[in-house]
């Protein structure tokens, strides 16, 4: 463990019950590997795409956050259920921390910068408990449009319970393997996938955009995380559904967006354009009906 990771482990301090639960799963994700069959791993990676994709990208990040397309209620409360079974809160609090990120990235009040540390920007702002799960007050500021829905506030103290019925299905299912790989082993991939976006893509990488803050577009985080490491392309214009924005920059929750609007499931799909001439903060964010 590096000098800077401990000087950040001392200085921050811990949320015992949060450090604890965190803790329980790395061991549980440990335990997993011995308990390796193809079936769990294929539940696994089927599940972190459900999660992952469909629930924190293309539901909690791009939907619901930035609002940068509209779906009937019905599909942005499934997508919502789907980013439960992540376990990195209800929509709420995380839709809030989020927009706090954005408002105040690398000052103070970002509530995970890299300036104040990589592994604090990675995990140590949770272990210490600086999400918002508990403030409801700033919760109710910064995501007032999702206070207002009774199913969204139902769904963020309960966010838990999604999660207890999947388990039990894939314990009926396939028994302990299925719910060490279908629920631990992904879900602490998907944990680390996310928390990369808020640390290494702050840190290394390109930069397309001239943004006022670090964000970088780190391909190898975007793999891990469906998209969502094309992370200066999305700083640049967060309220674009389309991160990935050059033929190559592979973004799966933009093509799960699309396929939703071929479908006739999403309108007022706002998507960024690629600079034509220098990069800056003015480029063509385009809106289709």
């Amino acid at each position: 463990m590096s000098n800077e990771i401990i000087m950040d482990i001392r200085r921050m301090g811990f949320n015992w019950g949060v450090t604890l639960f965190l803790a329980a799963f790395h061991v549980l994700a440990v335990v997993a590997l011995f308990n390796f069959t193809w079936s769990a791993l294929g539940v696994a990676v089927f599940m972190w795409w459900v999660a992952g994709s469909l629930g924190i990208g293309i539901g909690y990040h791009r939907l619901l956050t930035h609002r940068g397309y509209k779906t009937p209620k019905w599909l942005e409360y499934f997508l919502t259920i789907c980013g439960t079974l992540a376990l990195e809160g209800g929509s709420i609090p995380w839709v809030a921390t989020h927009r706090v990120h954005h408002i105040y990235t690398e000052r103070d009040g970002d509530p995970h910068s890299p300036r104040d540390g990589f592994f604090w920007s990675h995990m140590g702002w949770i272990i210490n408990g600086r999400s918002l799960h508990r403030e409801t007050e700033s919760t109710a500021r910064h995501a007032a449009d999702l206070a207002r829905d009774p199913f969204h506030v139902w769904i963020s103290r309960w966010h838990f319970v999604p999660q207890i019925f999947v388990g039990l299905i894939l314990y009926a299912l396939g028994g302990w393997p299925f719910v060490l790989w279908g629920v631990f082993m992904r879900v602490v991939f998907s944990w680390h996938a996310t928390w990369f976006v808020n640390s290494a893509a702050h840190v290394w990488g390109g930069r397309r955009f001239n943004t006022r803050d670090d964000s970088r577009n780190l391909w190898w985080v975007a793999l891990i995380s469906f998209g969502e490491g094309w992370h200066n392309n999305h700083h640049a214009h967060p309220s674009s559904a389309r991160h990935g924005l050059a033929w190559y920059e592979f973004d799966v929750n933009w093509y799960g967006i699309r396929f939703l609007q071929m479908l006739g499931l999403v309108k007022s799909l706002r998507v960024a354009e690629l600079p034509k001439g220098k990069p800056g903060l003015d480029d063509n964010l385009s809106k289709a009906a």
